[in-house]
């Protein structure tokens, strides 16, 4: 069974490695981005199986990012989940209704991600691997 591959897309590299190395530590195979440009590169060259998307990118905000995803057939499935500081509800709103299944408000708890992460992956979700 292939490993699950998250892209994690956030220009605060202390997020970033933070979040991959979360998800690497249980048994998940983790790209990053920093911008939204580099985002969608990315996505084209290797879809992955979840998207985590911060809203704030220097170049093209996490919105345009979810909209120019949707109205594409090959992407349009691909499970996002927007993790941001802006915690307005209107954000939130806004991100579900351009298809995000679900936000997560910085700072956010790495083991709350990680179960949410489990969660969407379903059965497909790897073992935590135990470091010695």
């Amino acid at each position: 069974m292939p490993v699950p591959y998250i892209l994690s897309v956030d220009d605060e590299t202390d997020v970033s490695d933070l979040i991959a190395f979360n998800l690497r530590q249980h048994g998940y195979e983790v790209g990053t981005a920093a911008t939204g440009r580099e985002a969608l590169a990315s996505i084209e060259g290797r879809r992955p199986d979840l998207l985590l998307l911060d809203l704030m990118l220097p170049d093209i905000d996490g919105f345009a990012i979810c909209e120019i995803l949707r109205r594409d057939m090959a992407t349009a499935a691909l499970p996002v989940i927007i993790i941001s500081a802006w915690s307005e509800q209107d954000s939130r709103h806004l991100g579900l209704e351009l298809g995000a299944i679900d936000f997560l408000n910085k700072p956010f708890s790495p083991r709350a991600l990680v179960n949410r992460v489990n969660e969407l992956l379903g059965q497909r979700a790897p073992h935590p691997r135990i470091s010695a």
